[in-house]
């Protein structure tokens, strides 16, 4: 069992293959620097990474990625914290800074004077952090962080630099300040800080691991208070980031329990969403849902908020928006406040959504009403027609067609095309009759259909 138990760690050992440490100190110490040509290429590849973005080019984002020295920074942060080398670590971190304000800057200033300024999906991908992009940026760190220190390279360094992706997170959030959505910003900035927390940490558990040297100060007490000053560092960087990683497990898990939820509940049953917003920062947490025909009462909607808790979905309430007014509205601003995340076809499709929604009116509802004010009229058919004007437009108009005892009379008809005016919140509506003649039935007269 014991030599089991060696030939398996002697198989998983990382000093194998393990370059000189002074030589990978050194390459590591000379790519932490931005000026001269770093910075060019910094520069060059943030311009590369937002045309790539901004066109919707997945290769010619890869190559930006490529290209970009933002990992050297990030490496040396991690050296420095497990060495205690606070200089490489401050030095490190003014790099870092530097390489993201000068990315901010040239991707702000390239989509500012760009003049296509829509949302692409690779745009949008970036600005919604997730917990498998912290799995990505540990595990990609650890790859990182492993080559380095071996002698021959190999292939890892490449791809490192398209996982863990800190390029394409830097340039939407300069998209964000271009356009002023200030929501795309803060989520791209929190994508891209993860990136670079879980690659800095992953490299100093590799440090550590590998049992690279700490450095000396010439005083015992400037040695005591550099530990006592990286320890508190790596205090903040791992326990705020488990806590990060944990809160993005959970509103993953969350919203796996919700798609869970919507599809037994409504697509399966032949129910379709026409809208869905997820609160996960409330308390309660909110899911809001608009449908595009079907109506609850108000004892299914309890009944659905009770089944909440079967799937696992605590703290939630479930809102119903049924009033196709309030749901044009929230589904507007939703599209406006994402400044215009879908794409022209899904507003389309939503458009046209919306307008077989809008074509459908509670002619029973209407009828009683119409009779009370109007008691001529006995039958009703509404509902909205499409006509072409001169310009090659769609007007939109509500089309009632009535059947009455009597001719209403044109100052009648006027009331009741005022009266639905009102009643619908339309500006135009068009009337057409469809008489009932009756007549007294006599031994001689028959009614006339």
């Amino acid at each position: 069992m014991e030599t089991l138990i060696s030939r398996f760690i002697k198989f998983i050992n990382l000093n194998q293959g393990e370059e000189e440490r002074a030589k990978v100190l050194i390459d590591v110490k000379s790519n932490i620097s931005f000026s001269g040509a770093n910075l060019w290429i910094l520069a060059c590849a943030i311009v590369v990474a937002s045309v790539g973005l901004n066109v919707n080019s997945t290769a010619v984002i890869i190559g930006a990625m490529l290209i970009s020295p933002l990992m050297g920074p990030i490496v040396g942060a991690g050296f420095g914290l497990g060495t205690y080398d606070f200089t490489l670590l401050k030095t490190s971190l003014k790099n870092l800074l530097v390489a993201t304000i000068v990315g901010l800057f040239v991707s702000t200033l390239y989509f500012y004077i760009s003049p296509f300024k829509e949302t692409q999906p690779e745009l949008l991908s970036r600005t919604a952090p997730n917990f498998y992009d912290i799995i990505i940026a540990f595990s990609g760190g650890l790859v990182g962080a492993i080559a380095i220190t071996r002698v021959e390279k190999g292939n890892p360094i490449p791809g490192v630099a398209i996982a863990t992706a800190l390029m394409p997170p830097l340039c939407t959030a300069g998209y964000g300040l271009a356009i002023g959505n200030l929501m795309f910003f803060f989520g791209a900035i929190y994508l891209y800080t993860i990136n670079c927390v879980f690659i800095c940490i992953s490299t100093f558990l590799i440090v550590k691991y590998l049992k690279y040297p700490t450095k000396k100060q010439l005083k015992e007490t400037n040695q005591k208070k550099v530990k006592y000053i990286i320890s508190t560092i790596i205090t903040i960087l791992i326990l705020p980031s488990i806590y990060f990683a944990y809160q993005l497990f959970e509103q993953k898990k969350y919203q796996h329990a919700i798609d869970v939820f919507m599809e037994n509940e409504f697509t399966n049953k032949g129910i379709a969403i026409l809208y869905k917003k997820t609160l996960f920062n409330q308390s309660p947490k909110k899911l809001e849902l608009g449908f595009l025909t079907k109506k609850f009462s108000d004892k299914e909607i309890k009944t659905l908020n009770q089944k909440l808790v079967t799937y696992e979905i605590n703290n939630t309430k479930l809102l119903i928006i049924q009033d196709t007014t309030d749901l044009k509205s929230d589904i507007l601003n939703e599209i406006k406040y994402n400044n215009s995340v879908l794409s022209e076809k899904d507003v389309a499709i939503l458009n046209l959504k919306k307008q077989i929604a809008d074509n459908r009116y509670n002619n029973k509802e209407l009828l009683s009403e119409i009779k009370i004010l109007f008691p001529k009229v006995v039958n009703i058919a509404i509902a909205n027609h499409s006509f072409n004007e001169q310009s090659d437009s769609l007007k939109v108009i509500p089309v009632l067609i009535y059947k009455s005892t009597k001719t209403l009379g044109k100052e009648t008809e006027k009331k009741l095309a005022d009266w639905l005016k009102q009643r619908l919140s339309k500006k135009e509506i068009e009337l057409y009759n469809q008489k009932i003649e009756v007549e007294p039935v006599t031994t001689t007269t028959v009614a006339k259909k």
